[in-house]
Order: structure tokens, then sequence, then C-alpha cells
């Protein structure tokens, strides 16, 4: 029986990456454990994104905790990872002529925060993505130093740091229940139990799952699916210094991938919390999108697969603790966003759970922890 303060549920990038901040800010991780139900960590949403590291892109909490990431994105400590965790990219945000007043808003939006982001037109668009179709290059919204991310390296980064500190994270341990028998948690899981005085809900798509073994009313979370496909690039185009392009209104995105082009249809179909796989229709979709937006043809796939990001009804994430049981605390709900916030979050997090003040580098770049508070989803 393993016996500490802190039990993190789920080793996913959330899980990985609060522990490992808190771990540092206690000095070391011999009072917490991270439990994962899957036979290794980042099975499910983290091992199957295509992360992409944004400011432009979601709503504006979200962008200031990405922005609030950045600095251990490109400066992470001695040892943490091989190789850079981040690679130019950029992402263009594209639309037709009817969807100017939508670019020049989001233009807006974001540049507070981005000032380098730019607002495109016609030829511009097209010299950057040769492929495009006349119809998507009327308007786009191209934010040049976004950055394709390393999640593997990333996640295992924040892994390894955590067990350099002395913590330890337990696979192959679904939680079956908890009970408080004597004020404190009892954790029961395929691997055993654990006693811990403060539960940390970083279970993804199973995070309302864990609030009701707990005897929490469930916050309403939703997964929702979302489908990838990897085919090869056009033989005739050089596409290594192609961006990201995203439709503005989020129905396909496409990105260069070592030779090859990633897409999705980004789609977003509500789901039981599984383990998700494509949808042969949405796969079909995809094809169909990337084919009417642009001039590649597909004639077969290389790779599909799908993951599942889990959404609150507002589409933040629920950080903090529950207002209805001072030793549970929520990290989840953060919508395909829990790779690029993930430090932010975790910053945050720990201060929370420390009883310490916010990072001043995250109120002074907008973000507000009422904001992802759990108290506003009751």
């Amino acid at each position: 029986m393993s016996n500490v303060r802190f039990a993190v549920i789920g080793a996913g990038i959330a899980g990985a990456s609060l522990a490992y901040r808190l771990a540092e800010a206690l000095g070391d991780g011999e009072n917490i454990v991270v439990l994962e139900r899957e036979d290794r960590p980042g099975y499910h949403s983290t091992g199957r994104s295509a992360a992409v590291y944004t400011e432009t892109y979601g709503p504006p909490v979200i962008r200031a905790l990405t922005a609030g990431s950045r600095a251990f994105f490109d400066n992470p400590p001695a040892g943490f990872a091989a190789h850079p965790l981040l690679r130019s990219l950029g992402i263009l945000l594209v639309g037709g002529a009817a969807r100017r007043a939508k670019a020049e808003t989001l233009f807006d939006d974001c540049r507070a925060l981005t000032p380098n982001v730019q607002f495109l037109e016609g030829h511009d668009i097209a010299a950057l993505v040769p492929v495009l179709r006349p119809e998507w290059t009327p308007v786009g919204v191209f934010e040049p130093d976004a950055m394709s991310m390393d999640v593997a390296a990333l996640h295992e980064g924040y892994l390894r740091g955590f067990r350099a500190l002395g913590g330890q994270v337990i696979v192959d341990a679904e939680v079956y229940g908890m009970d408080r028998p004597d004020g404190r948690w009892q954790i029961t899981t395929r691997s055993g139990t654990v006693r811990a005085d403060t539960i940390i809900n970083a279970a993804g798509a199973w995070a309302d799952t864990i609030a009701e073994f707990a005897g929490i009313r469930p916050l309403g979370l939703v997964p929702k699916r979302r489908t990838a496909v990897v085919f090869q690039a056009p033989a005739e185009r050089d596409t290594s210094g192609w961006p990201m392009v995203n439709d503005i209104d989020e129905t396909f995105y496409f990105k260069p991938d070592a030779g090859r082009i990633l897409a999705s249809p980004e789609e977003a179909t509500p789901m039981p919390p599984c383990d998700v796989q494509p949808d042969e229709y949405d796969v079909a979709v995809t094809v169909d999108r990337i084919e009417r937006a642009t001039t590649m043809k597909i004639p077969r796939l290389d790779n599909k697969w799908a993951g599942l990001r889990s959404f609150f009804p507002d589409g933040v994430p629920a950080l903090g603790f529950d207002p209805r049981s001072a030793d549970f605390f929520w990290l989840a709900g953060q919508g395909g966003y829990g790779i690029t916030t993930s430090d932010a979050m975790a910053r945050l997090g720990t201060a929370q759970l420390l009883g310490r003040s916010a990072p001043e580098d995250l109120l002074r770049i907008g973000v507000d922890p009422n904001v992802i508070a759990p108290t506003r989803l009751l």
C-alpha cells in the first residue's frame, strides 16, 4: 500500500506535467504517486496528438495559457530532452471572401498577445501554400512563429523529471473504487491500494468517472472523437516549407509531416470514454475536404487514427479544488489544448495545491484562474 500526500490519477500530459512541477516545488516527489490505468503512460489522447504550438487557436484563456508555456518549451531544464521540443512550422488560417470579417476579428484578437501575427490576402496566401484552390485564398491569418511540437519528448521529459525527483508512476492501475475510512482517501486500483491526502483528477476522458468513484457529482465532461489521416505529399511539390493550414471555420486542417501530409476533418463527435478508433465516414470526409480545398489527390492513405478530446460545456478546462470536497482537485477538460498549455496549467495547479499565489507571469498575460475554476460548472 502506497501512502502519499498527493495521488495523481492519469499519466497523460496533464498528470505528468503537474506531477513534475509539484515535485519540483516540493523539492522531491516521494510524497506523490501517479496512477495510470493503461500499461504505459500517454496511451490515449497524449499519444495520439499532432500538437502544434499556436497562440491564435482556442478561447482567450487557452491562448494565454499557451503563451505562458512557451518559455519552458523553448528552454527546458538541462537533460529534459535530447533535442529541441519545438520546430519551426507556422500556421495559416484561411477562408473564402465571406470569411473576411471573421478573419479580421481573429487578427485583432490575436495580435495583442502575438504581435507578429499577419493578415494575408490572395497572392500572399497562394505563395505560402500553392496547392490551395483560389476560393480558399481570399483572406488568411498567419502566425509565423507557430511551431511543431515533439509531444513524445515533452511527455517523457515530464515523467523522467518527476521520477528523478523521487516520484513514482504506477501503470496498469485502473481505479476500481475510492472511500475515506479515516478522513484520508483510499484508492483501490488493479495494482493495489493507495492512501492519499489529496486526489488530483487528471484522468482525461475518464475524469467524470473518477469523480463519481469519489462520490462527487460530475462536472459534465464530454469526450469527443477527432480523426487524423496521413498520406503522401505531392511528388512535384516541396512541402517542407509549408505552414499548417486550418480552415478558419475549423472544418479541416493539414500540415507537412516528413514528406507526407497529416490531415483532419476537425470533427468533434461525442463519445463515451474508450479506446477510440477512426470512423470510416470521417476518414472519407477528410479526404473529400482536402481534395475540395486543394489540388492534392489522395489515392490511398498511409495511416489513420482517432483520439478523444474532452470538453466542458463552455469549452475551457477545469483547474482547481472541487468546492464540495477540499481534497479533490480537478485538472481536466483541456479540449485538445492540453499539450500546448501543459506547463502553465501545471504551474498554476501547483500554486493552488500548495496554497501559493498564482504565477505573476501568467497573471500579466491575462490568465484568470476564476475562468477555469470548477466552481463555474456547478
